[in-house]
């Protein structure tokens, strides 16, 4: 097992970056040269720890880089941390969004504050992720909210105060349903008998005895927290406005990053935690699931604003996700970690490239676009690969995730994976439709003048169209650190009563 100061390392340097950011401000320019200098560090460490993990793979089914301090007994605290092949692409895509973020999406109005807040949500989300404990994870996933609310807030568009207050009341909201249910989980386990000191250590607490019904409520009460930060529909009605509203940067946080701290919970503490509730809630998930993803769909073909046609698609594919979470497949399920990892790349590529058309038009909606291709070719280009690999064409990385997803919910949910490749189909219509009108035809007005990718605009998408082909002709060497732990987790649910 590997020293846990890589992931002491992987909370301090975002943290540090921030403070450095603010104590330099006076110096105009100066704070941003931190924040990508801590971005670049942060990168580079998770990187380290990816190649470090690899060869642990013999151990997978333990989490590498643990460690677990108590800090107060009476209280239940703990520093408890770890990483396993779950995890683990969490940890690459927190540090690749931040550092893309920031290259990709600058903003220079108050440039210290926003660039601080993106190292502290950079922070408290790599927190969130390697974090072993509830009440730790709890604590991690609620500071989220807060640079979260000062990013789409003071940096966002027209109604970023609305959409602001609306973000924080619906997720802040839902979490209050994950608190009550992690303090009942440790009051539970500490006085059933041989419980001893009151704990919400992960491993402790999965082996908890309750009863049926109450692991169901237990479970809805984590998965109602998860479904609105993920989000999943019904509870997924703050994200349009918010994803639109958003600055650039903030928009690639929300999509990319945070909702995946609502899939990776559903699937870590909601499954792990509670496998007595799988067999009574597991078809009403599927059910929201394969809605989420029709839903999404359908706005999306309608929407003329293009950050709302990425918050649509981006509903359609959280449901994609929780379909392979819910299937109890362990194909599935490696294929959603992947599609968690997949889809949160193929969401910078679209923000940033609308980002750079908002730049040129001060525009985001679809009519005021035409015929791009002609004036900005290469634009057209990495759109283009963006889109495929969104839409699921063999070869990109889109592709290999949902095939897995829906080619293991076929094995044990046959019905649901019939209704959910509707939204494989609608994807391809949604967003070729939309590419047809914003880069086809001919170029007038404005449009006529528009200009080509940047050079660096063009090195900032570079990892991104890279990934995107990578991880669609050769996955493997991802999928090997998945496998185990997703294998343990599958096997832990059917040993505690899960049938599939």
């Amino acid at each position: 097992m590997h020293s846990s100061l890589w992931i002491a390392v992987l909370l301090l340097v975002p943290l540090v970056g921030a403070a450095l950011a603010l104590l330099t401000r006076k110096t105009e320019g100066r704070a941003y040269v931190v924040a990508v200098a801590a971005a670049s560090i942060e990168m580079a460490v998770s990187l380290v720890v990816a190649l470090l993990y690899n060869n642990h793979l013999a151990h997978a089914a333990t989490f590498d880089f643990y460690t677990r301090h108590v800090l107060s007994a009476p209280l239940g605290l703990a520093y408890d941390v770890g990483i396993d092949g779950i995890s683990l692409l969490m940890v690459v895509l927190t540090s690749l969004v931040v550092l893309l973020a920031l290259l990709g999406a600058r903003d220079r109005r108050r440039e210290p504050a926003f660039v601080g807040w993106l190292l502290l949500l950079t922070c408290f989300t790599m927190g969130s992720f390697v974090a072993h404990d509830l009440l730790e994870f709890f604590i991690f996933f609620e500071l989220t909210l807060i640079p979260c609310y000062f990013i789409i807030g003071q940096w966002g568009g027209a109604q970023r105060s609305r959409a602001a207050m609306k973000f924080f009341i619906y997720t802040f909201a839902g979490s209050a349903s994950l608190l009550v249910g992690i303090l009942y989980l440790g009051f539970t386990h500490q006085h059933q008998p041989g419980g001893g000191e009151l704990t919400f250590g992960y491993g402790a607490l999965s082996s908890t005895a309750m009863s049926h019904g109450t692991a169901v409520w237990l479970f809805i009460a984590f998965a109602v927290a998860f479904a609105v930060k993920s989000p999943i529909w019904p509870l997924h009605t703050w994200s349009p406005l918010t994803y639109a509203e958003a600055p650039t940067a903030g928009s690639i946080e929300l999509s990319a990053l945070l909702a995946k701290l609502g899939t990776y919970g559903l699937l870590r503490f909601a499954v792990g935690l509670f496998p007595l509730a799988l067999s009574t809630m597991r078809p009403a998930l599927l059910t929201l699931a394969v809605v989420g993803i029709l839903y999404g769909s359908a706005l999306a073909c309608v929407t003329s604003d293009l950050k709302r046609l990425v918050a649509y698609s981006s509903l359609a594919q959280i449901g994609f996700i929780t379909l392979g979470v819910m299937s109890g497949s362990q194909i599935a399920t490696v294929g959603a970690v992947l599609l968690m990892f997949n889809h949160g790349v193929i969401t910078i590529g679209f923000f940033l490239i609308i980002g750079f058309l908002e730049q040129r038009r001060a525009s985001i909606t679809v009519r005021d676009f035409t015929g791009l291709q002609g004036p900005a070719p290469v634009l057209a280009a990495l759109f283009t690969v963006v889109m495929l690999a969104s839409i699921g064409l063999p070869g990109l990385s889109g592709f290999v995730s949902e095939f897995l997803i829906l080619l293991g919910t076929f094995a044990t949910h046959a019905w649901w994976a019939v209704f959910a490749s509707i939204g494989v189909v609608a994807a391809a219509l949604y967003l070729l439709w939309a590419y047809q009108r914003v880069f086809h035809g001919r170029a007038e007005g404005a449009n006529l003048e528009i200009t080509d990718a940047t050079s660096k605009e063009r090195w900032v998408l570079v990892p991104v169209v890279v990934l995107i082909v990578a991880l669609g002709v050769f996955p493997k060497p991802v999928l090997d650190r998945i496998s185990p732990s997703v294998q343990q987790l599958i096997e832990h649910t059917t040993v505690n009563g899960v049938t599939k």
